[in-house]
């Protein structure tokens, strides 16, 4: 243990050392270097090709090759910006000049929604800058919730938990903390969750690019068992870095949703449809290294009596 704890806090002090050096950087030299990087990632290394390239063909099979070895490189250079632009928002983005870097888009539903008393849920994907969603919504007075697995690095998961807590963006464990949610949303509280995550074998199978995916029912659960309405939401990184457009595609009501929407698997189906037209807006914000899609299981057949 005494060896585990050493190595675990010599990554710290390497990665805090690496963010020193990010945020010591101009802007324009990060975004240099994340494209350099990029090349390198899809091209040289090719980390996890076979996965981006195999998503990418799923949702967009009439792309040629060279066009989904680009959007893959696009998408490395997209990731290494998110960490510019994690490691500058501290220092750069405040309360005062947050209308030079952020552009708001049918949000007026959405303010309405986290003033009111009701519990909110918010869904969002592994798309543009999402950590910096939640650090927004924070710095403009609407703390949320939202879950997420611990690192195993004791000392980069509470440097991490700092940084999303900042301006009040605070992390449920993903284990064990349903007394925690339950607690948010009789507080009338908002909920942010990740809605493009493969949910296993029990999860709600619905389209997504035209493809059955397992999608998690949690979220659908979550708000028609607490008369939460869910809204859409996304933080779109513009023609530069730490330029975003944080959006609102939609908002489902459960006290005057029509009969399809109030049904899990209505729901779920909405709220998919929308980060499918949310992504094939900008496809190079989307991550494409995780299995969205995976083989759906055999049901096994019942025993003969």
């Amino acid at each position: 243990m005494r060896r585990r704890e050493v190595l675990d806090y010599l990554v710290y002090l390497v990665v805090r050392v690496l963010i020193c050096i990010v945020q010591a950087m101009r802007i324009e030299t990060g975004h240099w270097l994340a494209g350099r990087l990029a090349w390198v990632f899809s091209d040289v290394i090719r980390l996890r090709d076979e996965v981006v390239q195999d998503n990418l063909r799923q949702a967009f099979p009439r792309l040629s090759d060279r066009r989904r070895r680009q959007l893959a490189r696009q998408m490395w250079e997209q990731l290494f910006l998110l960490v510019l632009e994690v490691a500058h928002a501290t220092r750069k983005i405040h309360e005062t000049n947050w209308r030079s870097f952020i552009r708001l888009k049918d949000v007026a539903g959405l303010v309405r929604l986290l003033l009111d008393d009701r519990p909110t849920v918010i869904v969002t994907a592994h798309f543009g800058n999402f950590e910096l969603g939640g650090f927004m919504l924070g710095m403009l007075g609407f703390p949320t919730f939202t879950i997420a697995r611990a690192l195993d690095n004791l000392y980069l998961d509470r440097f991490l938990r700092s940084f999303r807590g900042r301006t009040g963006q605070y992390i449920i464990p993903k284990n064990g903390g349903y007394d925690q949610i339950a607690r948010v949303m009789d507080r009338g509280g908002t909920m942010v969750l990740l809605g493009d995550q493969h949910a296993g074998p029990k999860g709600c199978w619905v389209d997504f690019f035209g493809r059955p995916a397992s999608t998690h029912k949690a979220l659908a659960l979550l708000a028609l068992g607490n008369n939460a309405p869910l809204t859409v939401c996304s933080t779109r990184r513009l023609e530069k870095p730490l330029r975003f457009e944080m959006c609102c595609l939609g908002i489902v009501d459960p006290l005057t949703a029509a009969d399809r929407l109030g049904t899990v698997r209505g729901l779920t189906e909405w709220y998919t449809r929308s980060l499918e037209r949310l992504i094939r807006a900008a496809p190079d914000q989307y991550w494409w290294l995780h299995r969205r899609w995976k083989p759906r299981p055999q049901r096994r057949k019942k025993k003969a009596a």
